[in-house]
């Protein structure tokens, strides 16, 4: 199963009983989605550089997870974002260079290693992502804000659906 940035799967699933696939909705859902996507992997790739010229693209959600979700394992990690222990050990070792992430031994498990943002990390993936609130605000200043709650309402109910 090829798996997204997101944590979300590419799961090849057959569609239900009775399930029209070429009803208008599920074609313009498609497009939709294939146009967000395209540019979603080239936004990410900007992000990416701005946090440091030399994070991979593929990097700057691990960081993203990291910001909100604090110090994890590497094997939740690489679950969370669908690659195998030697690439996530790789991404991870690429980060510490950098100076984004550290190694800290687990509390819970003297045994592990818990990865977290460096200050430095914090500071130029809050820099980040604040810049790309403030884009995703201006692009969308003449939509309702309640469209916007609502946008971002659809979007978790399809990405929770994605993960089925």
């Amino acid at each position: 199963m090829q798996v997204d940035g997101n944590g979300g799967g590419d799961r090849a699933a057959s569609p239900g009983p009775g399930a029209d696939v070429e009803q208008p909705g599920f074609l313009a859902l498609e497009r939709e989605l294939t146009v967000l996507l395209r540019r979603a992997r080239a936004s990410q790739g900007e992000m990416a550089r701005a946090v440091h010229p030399d994070l991979e693209p593929s990097a700057y959600g691990l960081l993203v997870r990291l910001d909100e979700c604090g110090a994890q394992r590497a094997t939740e990690l690489a679950g969370y974002i669908g690659v195998g222990k030697a690439t996530m050990s790789r991404q991870l070792r690429a980060l510490e260079e950098l100076g984004l992430v550290a190694r800290e031994p687990d509390p819970a498990d003297g045994r592990a290693w818990l990865v977290a943002l460096t200050e430095e990390g914090q500071r130029r993936v809050g820099v980040v992502r604040e810049a790309r609130r403030a884009r995703y605000a201006g692009r969308l200043a003449d939509w309702d804000p309640a469209e916007v709650t609502e946008l971002a309402r659809l979007l978790n109910q399809l990405n929770r659906g994605m993960e089925r």
